[in-house]
């Protein structure tokens, strides 16, 4: 079995060095940037399984390489920082962060939430399927969904929650059960983490014409329907 392997872009040599070395106990492989400035030719050329990825960086923030990352690979992002106010927190879920990690850290807090994370979005089984609403198309092989012709890609957790919603059609799906699904423990995600996943949805469904798919019952959770 080919190991995972974690891409740490993190400006401290020490942490990058201890969660690189950490790792590797684990059977993951992983690299640290080199070049600041090239972190997104890094990400390509390394081609990993998941980012980690400081905010704080020499350059350009973490909140502009995430953006860029996103341009060309939904591979699961891990923000890591100090900075943990609610408005780095949402802001990091905005430009498509899966997930925020307060530093200091404990290292085996850290180790456990990479392999969940793992496990999440390598461990999906895919068979070339489709689910259906009204007429988008989610794709479970490649994590896209479609209509006539037009296709806008999903990150993991989008794709979660969505396919969630599409089992469900019709039936309310609670946030807690949503959250259980996507981070396997209630009590380490922010809640604001959900609603702005749903509204990343919502902005992409609207490319696709759909501007009313998903329906909100304010302080329950959410419900898709056909139309």
């Amino acid at each position: 079995m080919d190991m995972n392997r974690i891409f740490i872009v993190e400006d401290d040599r020490v942490i990058a060095d201890s969660i690189k070395k950490e790792l590797s106990t684990w059977q993951i492989d992983a690299e640290c940037v080199i070049d600041f400035e090239k972190i997104s030719e890094e990400v390509k050329h390394y081609n990993p399984d998941m980012v980690l990825l400081d905010i704080g960086l020499p350059y350009f923030n973490g909140f502009y390489w995430c953006t860029e990352i996103r341009k060309f690979s939904n591979v699961p992002i891990v923000f890591l920082s100090s900075a943990d106010d609610s408005m780095n927190i949402v802001m990091a879920m905005n430009m498509g962060g899966d997930d925020f990690i307060s530093k200091p850290f404990d290292m085996k807090v850290l180790i456990a939430k990479i392999q969940a994370i793992l496990r999440r979005t390598g461990g999906m089984e895919f068979n070339n399927q489709t689910l259906h609403c009204r007429d988008i198309e989610l794709s479970l092989d490649d994590c896209t969904m479609s209509r006539d012709g037009i296709t806008v890609d999903l990150t993991k957790n989008e794709f979660l929650i969505l396919k969630t919603l599409f089992e469900n059609k019709g039936k309310l799906v609670t946030r807690e059960d949503i959250m259980e699904k996507l981070w396997g423990a209630e009590e380490f995600v922010d809640d604001n983490t959900l609603t702005v996943n749903v509204t990343r949805i919502r902005k992409k469904l609207i490319e696709l014409g759909q501007d009313d798919m998903i329906v909100t019952k304010r302080g329950m959770g959410y419900f898709v329907e056909e139309g």
